[in-house]
């Protein structure tokens, strides 16, 4: 008997015991890939590969509460408490973009991505194609900041902008969507993660169950979501939530004073079959869309870019210069300083104060530093101008526009809320945009011309006055010194282009040009005729409000579109605990049911299973402790069950005495996984674990009615039908130290990382030859 012992063949191969600097609380296996990343407790974000190798580190400088791998695992989402979702290289962990989609912490993220190909013209669909290459460049990059370091809060890193647009680019050719849950209840839905197209929150829906003889209107009170699974079909959305489900209508007073209400634990299930059904047609708005976001944050850093560089270099100009009106008040004189250099180009003799600062206040080393500052200011701007702002304003009106012509397609894009006249309104701002660059680029191109001639001759004057000899120096225009006196001296166009202000600043422009702009206005049949009184700044802040408001419909349609389709209370709790995935043992997954991919055939290519697995607390139910609680086919279609069949199906799962379980994980092939720590009657832990896989097939479901699931709880109903669970007859593994939540397991790599409570990492290959194998720990 003990030599058979002794032969027995242990599941789950250990790979790695190693050492880990601080405790983890939330894990994620890349899904392409054998890389984990995982937060530590210390807010971190970690990325090691399966040999433990520490590829790198960051810290996003708030607290870390969900990660999610994007499906091509090519970048990792970031969920922090502030409400933001950052965006991570898996390369090298730098920051692509930062979003702010919440305004409370983000407790849970799921990324999924439609098998299907979105631009197949198998289905009928017309195929969609991005013409923007065809006629213009790459779209231009971020400008660099001169002197700063690169990136700020806008989430845009000047470095990482290569590596965003080139995720960005690959993403766009399968149609994934990022789901993101916040404490407050709320849900956004993001095409590529980083267009919204929908958001909703649990509090607002109107719930009930969808087959009942009598339905019940129902809603949720001060709920709490602790986990989002969208399917793979993106047809359905279970969300696990724990809150109040009370009644709504003529029963609801009746059945609050019979405190009928239910206070726990529920799963709801939201119809997104929305997102399947204008698959196509969402897609191409968030390619176009996502493109023009991203051209127009170019367009708003280029404009910050040259404001800043314009401004230094209008200080060190005033700086200098202001120094010459103090000479002529310490004088006694009543002119002004353009008056003074008028009289002085004029030929008369050289006032003293004039004299004074032209050889001592500025001198030839400072005339030259502040004409380098000036003018090399206005090279840059133009600089910018030809490579980032202009190019950008020029993809952007044109992506517009093909908004614009989708728009027009009413019977499929009318239905997610591209609405006509609010395309129209953004295309037209479009276009006064590039005439306020061009019109921008004229004043530039002129000023800094009148600068230059007349530093030139500022020069040529400090020479004379030094008895110098200026033969060698460039040539200037009296004209253009007297248009420069007259009309920059004191006056800055190009910084009041840039202006940006909340107050409204706008232009003087004489009655005969507006006449004239408003004929040209008309006749090329935009209504604006008011542009050359508003800045180039105003101008971009119009394009950009317009544009957020023609994109808000999207948003709005499509969040009215994703509705509650079935809801299942799961286990009461008295309080109000903040159930949350990162410590609370839960776990929701889909699966191809092959069973009935035949019959399905011609309505869909395959038919999902979902199961969800959690962990029961021991006070909710009386004769029910220490046990996992299994849900399977809340998501069934409806509409084939009217037949009288019943998809929906709950199990309990009693864990072996003398243990308790630390998490599990939905697993290939429907397995679950189980993370158990022994316990003694003296103490919680006794330095011992086991994790154990486990076989839906092997558990024993029992069908609910769907019609009495809004009535009680169910699951209490179910002790008689209870699963015992017994080491022995079970694949497990003993593992010789207690454990911690995560449990990370990878379904598509077939390996698992257990934590320890000593902070040590253990790595184990889930999918071994058992035959093979013959090492134990």
């Amino acid at each position: 008997m003990e030599d058979e012992e002794s032969q027995r063949v242990v599941p789950f191969q250990l790979q790695f015991d190693k050492p880990i600097a601080s405790q983890i609380k939330i894990a994620e296996w890349n899904p392409e890939k054998d890389l984990l990343a995982m937060a530590t407790e210390d807010s971190k974000l970690l990325l090691h590969r399966f040999n433990w190798q520490k590829l790198w580190t960051t810290s996003p400088g708030k607290c870390i509460t969900s990660i999610c791998w994007r499906p091509d695992g090519k970048a990792i989402a970031v969920g922090l408490e502030d409400g933001s979702i950052s965006l991570h290289d898996v390369e090298n962990g730098k920051l692509l973009r930062n979003m702010k989609f919440h305004s409370a912490s983000v407790v849970c993220l799921n990324w999924e991505e439609d098998r299907k190909k979105i631009m197949g013209g198998n289905n009928g669909n017309l195929t969609y194609e991005d013409r923007t290459a065809r006629f213009f460049p790459p779209a231009p990059r971020v400008p660099r900041t001169p002197g700063l370091v690169p990136g700020d809060s806008s989430g845009f890193m000047e470095e990482s902008d290569d590596s965003f647009r080139e995720l960005f680019d690959s993403s766009q050719q399968q149609f994934d969507i990022l789901c993101s849950g916040d404490k407050d209840g709320n849900i956004c839905f993001n095409i590529f993660g980083i267009f919204p197209i929908g958001k909703v929150n649990i509090h607002n829906l109107a719930l009930g169950s969808s087959i009942a003889g009598n339905p019940v209107s129902c809603r949720l009170m001060d709920a709490s979501i602790c986990k989002v699974a969208l399917s793979s079909d993106i047809c359905h959305t279970i969300v696990l939530c724990s809150g109040v489900l009370t009644e709504t209508g003529s029963r609801a007073s009746v059945n609050q004073m019979s405190g009928s209400n239910l206070q726990g634990l529920h799963c709801l299930v939201l119809d997104s079959t929305i997102f399947r059904k204008r698959k196509n047609e969402l897609q191409q708005v968030a390619q176009q869309a996502s493109n023009v976001e991203h051209l127009i944050e170019v367009i708003r850093r280029s404009l910050g870019v040259m404001s800043k560089q314009w401004s230094d270099a209008m200080h060190v100009y005033h700086e200098k210069f202001n120094a010459l009106s103090t000479l002529i008040m310490d004088h006694g004189l009543d002119s002004s300083p353009q008056e003074e250099f008028l009289s002085l180009l004029g030929g008369a003799r050289t006032s003293p104060p004039v004299h004074q600062f032209l050889v001592t206040s500025l001198g030839e080393a400072g005339l030259k530093r502040v004409a380098k500052a000036v003018c090399g200011a206005g090279k840059e701007l133009q600089t910018i101008m030809l490579d980032h702002l202009q190019p950008a304003a020029e993809i952007i009106a044109f992506r517009i526009g093909e908004l614009r012509g989708l728009s027009k397609w009413r019977a499929r894009y009318l239905c997610i809320g591209l609405d006509e006249k609010l395309i129209d309104n953004a295309t037209e701002k479009a276009g006064m945009l590039l005439v306020q660059i061009e019109r921008f680029n004229r004043i530039l191109s002129s000023v800094v011309q009148q600068f230059s001639n007349f530093f030139n001759w500022l020069l040529k004057c400090v020479k004379v006055l030094m008895s110098e000899p200026s033969d060698q120096l460039l040539p200037f225009s009296s004209e253009l010194v007297i248009v420069f006196l007259k009309f920059l001296y004191n006056q800055d166009p190009v910084g009041t282009l840039l202006q940006d202000t909340e107050l409204d600043h706008y232009i003087e422009v004489d009655l005969e040009t507006k006449q004239r702009v408003g004929e040209l206005a008309h006749f090329g049949g935009f209504s604006d005729s008011e542009y050359l009184t508003r800045t180039l700044a105003k101008e971009f802040q119009q394009l950009d409000s317009c544009f957020k408001e023609a994109l808000e419909m999207p948003l709005v349609t499509v969040s009215r579109k994703i509705l509650s389709k079935d809801i299942l209370p799961l286990f009461p709790v008295r309080s109000s605990p903040n159930l949350n995935s990162s410590y609370f043992p839960v776990s929701v997954s889909y699966y191809q049911d092959t069973s009935h991919s035949a019959i399905n055939h011609e309505i869909t290519d395959e038919r999902l299973t979902d199961y969800t697995s959690f962990m029961i607390p021991d006070e909710t139910f009386p004769n029910i402790t220490n046990c996992i609680g299994i849900a399977r086919g809340l998501v069934y279609d409806l509409d084939n069950l009217k037949n009288g069949q019943n998809s929906l199906e709950v199990a309990l799962l009693r864990i072996p005495v003398g243990y308790h379980c630390v998490d599990l994980s939905l697993y290939k092939e429907e397995q679950i996984v189980l993370l158990l720590n022994e316990v003694t009657a003296a103490s919680e832990s006794s330095g011992n674990a086991c994790m154990m896989i486990l076989r839906a097939a092997d558990v024993s479901f029992v069908s609910i009615s769907r019609s009495s699931i809004l009535n009680s709880w169910n699951f209490h109903e179910l002790q008689d039908h209870i699963t015992f669970l017994h080491l022995e007859n079970e694949k497990v593994r003993q593992i010789s130290h207690s454990v911690v939540a995560p449990l990370a397991v990878s379904a598509s790599r077939g390996v698992a990382c257990v934590f320890a409570a000593r902070k040590r990492a253990l790595v184990y290959i889930l999918e071994e030859d058992e035959d093979e194998m013959t090492d134990s720990e």
